[in-house]
């Protein structure tokens, strides 16, 4: 390999190891005009929510390339659902359906309420929040948990890196409202990539590692870089780091007063993957839809990810390519590791992330309906 090209392979490489930030500590877009308030609910429809039991056990708002948006709902013993965009009715069904809605006028972000004959409705808009500047930034709502309640949306986003982040992505992200900025990297990602903070949120340092991402990891093999990752899972479980770090966000996410939230690391996948899992599950959101939350990274991150390694020699995207992934494995480890050193998820919820009895219930009652 010549120079020129070595130096390329190296500055990728590097550039893809700020990304995953697994740590060395291991070893040791906002709603539309009529919609205030991030396109929430109002107060009293929120009460009336939180009162009624929502028929749906499923339902889901994809944007399209094109401009239109795929509806699906299913909503067992219900006649009919209706639902309603800025206002009006853009769609219809029975207690299952899937309709493409098109024609809406533009919007930062386009939300829809599935409103059902009998029960509680949803307010829910597509995850994603795209911005030209910044790849895996969605909202963590939208999901149904076992005791059939909602995890609201508008109130928690998870992210990859912000320093890129154009004037028109600025303009999307101040105007979703957002409260605390929680960074989870290490002084030497803040430093060299610093935060383009939302107008009016507090920044939060939450360093999930504690020191700078060792240099010295392993690439001979695939099976040595999946290993370095299912360990860094690890340590963001049980690390004093990684507690100290998830405890400052969860104090944040406990206080309603604080929302709406964002939590972010370089990738979006790992550190930020473990903070979205772990809230999650402490909302009671089902194991196969928290895994399948965290996999979606693959997808959100495909294109950037496709890139770095297309600058690497074969064998060595080979080797490099699990830490750009995220696996079941690596999740699983996490988990594993709460059962390990804590004994349930429960006992982690108050020795890991400082929840008491209160604030679990507090965390409940301002992020879930229904």
């Amino acid at each position: 390999m010549n120079t020129m090209n070595r130096a390329k392979v190296s500055a990728a490489v590097a550039a893809a190891a700020l990304l995953v930030g697994a740590g060395a500590s291991a070893a040791s877009a906002a709603p539309h005009h009529a919609s205030a308030h991030r396109g929430k609910p109002s107060a009293s429809h929120e009460r009336e929510q939180h009162q009624q039991r929502i028929p749906f056990t499923a339902a889901n708002v994809t944007a399209n390339d094109d401009g239109s948006y795929t509806l699906s709902w299913t909503a067992p013993g219900v006649r009919d659902v209706v639902v309603k965009a800025n206002g009006k009715v853009v769609a219809k069904g029975g207690s299952h359906a899937t309709v493409t809605v098109e024609h809406l006028p533009a919007a930062d972000r386009q939300w829809f309420d599935f409103v059902p004959s009998k029960g509680g409705s949803l307010h829910l808009a597509d995850r994603e929040i795209t911005l030209q500047g910044a790849v895996n930034f969605r909202d963590a709502g939208g999901y149904r948990t076992s005791t059939g309640q909602w995890v609201k949306m508008g109130e928690v986003y998870r992210s990859g890196a912000l320093n890129t982040l154009t004037t028109a992505d600025v303009a999307k992200l101040n105007r979703l409202g957002i409260k605390v900025d929680f960074d989870l990297r290490t002084a030497g990602e803040r430093t060299s990539a610093p935060d383009t903070v939302p107008a009016g949120a507090t920044y939060v340092v939450a360093d999930v590692i504690g020191g700078d991402i060792t240099s010295a990891i392993d690439l001979s093999s695939a099976e040595k870089s999946a290993q370095y990752m299912v360990d860094g899972e690890k340590s963001m479980v049980s690390s004093a780091t990684g507690k100290a770090a998830y405890q400052l966000v969860f104090a944040g996410l406990a206080d309603d007063d604080q929302h709406a939230v964002l939590f972010h690391c370089s990738a979006g996948k790992d550190r930020t993957g473990w903070a979205n899992a772990a809230l999650l599950t402490a909302l009671g959101v089902p194991k196969a839809t928290v895994m399948q939350d965290y996999l979606a990274s693959n997808t959100y991150r495909a294109e950037a990810n496709a890139a770095a390694l297309a600058a690497m020699p074969a064998d060595m995207a080979a080797a490099y390519k699990p830490m750009l992934d995220v696996r079941a494995e690596y999740l699983n480890s996490g988990f594993d590791e709460v059962k390990a050193t804590f004994g349930s998820f429960e006992n982690y919820e108050k020795k890991g992330l400082g929840l008491s009895s209160k604030e679990i219930k507090e965390l409940k009652s301002s992020l879930l309906v229904g």
